[in-house]
């Protein structure tokens, strides 16, 4: 792969974590959290952030893919690495056995669940999973189950014992959602079927001592019955949810975070030369008028599928996936990882087949995303919703090309800089602008600050206040 020297001086990681805590001053408080507490932040609408989750990342692992044995197992061997590396929140994709009947390709997906209360026998046992999730406690990691309530597996014992729990067309017959045809979709009129699932998401909680949830396709399934869910999970312990959603009203009550499709959906564009940096401004502009400040939004350059169904990092966002990679640390929101992305993925997985991960782990992005990550762990400007702080647009000449922007919060601040475009920029600033000194955020090295500068095509400067 080419040099990861779009910063101006980036070079690999060589600072200590010592030395870290010199450079980011004020506020650096250790991510780890004790596993006793529990302190939390109510949001205006209700929801109670773990207070562990004000400053985590979170890393999706695709088991059948991360290793030769695709199991549970084989997967723990990876956590001593993940720890160093930073990651806080471990979202595991379905572990559940998976439906034959009209099954999609060899293997069959994930999101066609056969039994909500079961391990698939492929991964592992029930005991792995328990074992698993006793280990990254220890490590001091979060586990978080991607949870399917939006329909299930034609073999799913539900659909002979309950017919009545699945939506039906005009003939009477069970229907599958949009194109998936591996699935029939559920129909939450049922009473039955929302004590059923609500019966089954409590289940991992108590049984295995999971943290929370990834729910698929969030908002097909009705937001009353998720705000039962977080009230009934919450009993037990606290939990963190995220939805695959972008509705408002899923932040009330029921959900920490949800994804920020429309920003990533806008990286693509900016790539394409479809958007610009000006696009970026009216996302969070919008994203004041909408959302609470409290709620958390995930920030991703990919995922499972974007991955598999619409392209690689590279084939979306070409030279720009460094500073894409590195917006999605330093703007608001969670950033996330997903697996191989931390070694430079550069292959679309099978979805439905073996296709295993390439690990480089000599990879110069490993050190890239574990220097982000540190960043986001110890300066309170970058933390998560009200426990961090807002987007400030620095304006400059060239506002259209340049993203220059400042998060501080008391004597935390960082300052980045970025040119979106595929050419040279030269500008001048024009707005009012954070005072220094500073330095750069991945050699440490002290910044002699002009009010013009040139950066290259993609290139970005990553700046913290001393």
């Amino acid at each position: 792969m080419k040099q990861l020297s779009n910063s101006g001086n980036y070079k690999p990681l060589l600072i200590s974590f010592a030395i870290l805590l010199t450079l980011v001053l004020g506020g650096c408080n250790s991510p780890q959290q004790p596993a006793q507490e529990q302190e939390s932040s109510i949001t205006p609408e209700g929801v109670i952030h773990p207070d562990w989750s004000k400053n985590a990342n979170i890393y999706e692992v695709n088991i059948r893919q991360y290793t030769p044995e695709g199991t549970i197992k084989a997967f723990e061997e990876h956590l001593p690495r993940l720890r160093e590396m930073g990651i806080d929140i471990l979202w595991l994709m379905p572990i559940h056995p998976i439906g034959e009947k009209n099954r999609k390709g060899t293997l069959g997906s994930y999101y066609s669940v056969k039994d909500y209360k079961a391990v698939n026998s492929e991964m592992g046992t029930m005991d792995d999973f328990k074992s698993f999730v006793r280990t990254a406690h220890g490590m001091g990691f979060k586990v978080i189950l991607d949870w399917v309530a939006n329909h299930t597996a034609w073999d799913n014992q539900w659909i002979y014992d309950h017919p009545e729990w699945y939506t039906k067309d005009s003939t009477g017959q069970m229907v599958a959602p949009y194109d998936w045809t591996d699935v029939a979709d559920l129909n939450y009129d049922e009473p039955g079927l929302r004590d059923a699932m609500m019966d089954a998401l409590k289940f991992w909680v108590a049984e295995a001592d999971i943290d929370g949830y990834r729910c698929d396709v969030a908002s097909e399934v009705p937001t009353d019955f998720w705000n039962r869910a977080r009230k009934e999970l919450d009993a037990i312990k606290p939990v963190f949810m995220l939805a695959e959603a972008e509705a408002v009203d899923l932040h009330e009550k029921a959900f920490d975070m949800t994804y920020a499709w429309e920003l990533h959906h806008i990286y693509n564009e900016i790539a394409k030369g479809k958007m610009n940096a000006m696009d970026v401004d009216t996302y969070f502009m919008k994203m004041d008028t909408t959302y609470p400040f409290s709620a958390y939004r995930m920030n991703f350059i990919t995922n499972h599928d974007e991955n598999s169904w619409n392209g690689t990092i590279k084939e979306r966002l070409g030279d720009g996936a460094e500073v894409f990679a590195m917006l999605s640390f330093t703007l608001p929101g969670m950033p996330m990882l997903y697996n191989g992305q931390e070694v430079g993925l550069d292959k679309r997985l099978e979805f439905f087949e073996k296709d295993m991960i390439k690990w480089d782990l000599t990879s110069q992005w490993l050190p890239f995303y574990s220097r982000l990550i540190d960043l986001k762990h110890n300066n309170v400007a970058l933390w998560n919703g009200e426990f961090g702080s807002p987007y400030e647009r620095v304006h400059t000449s060239a506002d259209d090309r340049v993203l220059a922007f400042v998060r501080q919060k008391g004597d935390n601040a960082i300052f980045v800089v970025a040119n979106l475009s595929g050419e040279p920029v030269e500008f001048e600033f024009t707005g009012a602008l954070l005072k220094g000194p500073f330095v750069d955020g991945f050699t440490g090295e002290e910044i002699e600050w002009k009010d013009e500068m040139l950066l290259s095509p993609w290139g970005y400067k990553l700046l913290i206040k001393k």
